[in-house]
């Protein structure tokens, strides 16, 4: 009998909602300053979520929430790369 194991939930950073892991788009930002969305979810670094959702993908972008919520200041290519990563299955 296969036991079923807990799915893990992760906060989206711009609606404060819960979702599973899977259903998230993982940012990382490295020591040495670089941030980027990795597709793996095992990129060594501090990871932050933002779910798939068009309107959290673009509240995340005009508002420039990762700025506020990673204390630095993000550039467009990494915004950009979160919009590609969206439209991405």
């Amino acid at each position: 009998m296969k036991s079923t194991g807990k799915m893990p939930l992760r906060m989206c950073c711009v609606c404060r909602e819960m979702h599973p892991k899977q259903e998230l788009i993982r940012i990382v930002t490295q020591k040495d300053g670089s941030i980027f969305p990795d597709a793996t979810g095992k990129a060594p670094g501090r990871g932050l979520y933002v779910c798939r959702r068009e309107s959290c993908i673009e509240t995340c972008c005009r508002k420039r929430v990762l700025n506020k919520v990673l204390h630095t200041v993000v550039s467009e290519e990494v915004y950009e790369s979160i919009q590609r990563a969206s439209q991405q299955t």
